[in-house]
């Protein structure tokens, strides 16, 4: 056992941070899910997959909620772009398919 593991304050907070780690993954997968739907929909309609306005908007909107919550804004903006553009590359693809 390392110093570390018998640590009990640092085994919490290692817990805790799994416990998070958990639900963000239960969470992407979540909007994953809903985001194939919208694909599935713009392809189907002939829509765009990427829809520009909407990418801006969110992101100020999330920039705007992580300052309130004390996260680094440019950290929440690279966290969602890089969401996003996988979402478009769902989309890209569902268009072939």
């Amino acid at each position: 056992m390392s110093q570390h593991e018998s640590d009990p304050q640092l085994a919490s907070f290692r817990r805790s941070i799994d416990n998070f780690d958990a639900a963000l993954i239960h969470i992407l997968a979540e909007r994953f899910r809903i985001t194939q739907a919208v694909g599935e929909y713009k392809a189907a309609n002939e829509l765009p997959p990427a829809d520009p306005s909407r990418e801006t908007a969110q992101i100020e909107r999330l920039r705007a909620l992580a300052e309130e919550a004390n996260l680094d804004p440019e950290f929440s903006e690279k966290f969602l772009r890089f969401i996003i553009d996988e979402v478009i590359r769902h989309h890209e693809k569902a268009r072939r398919d």
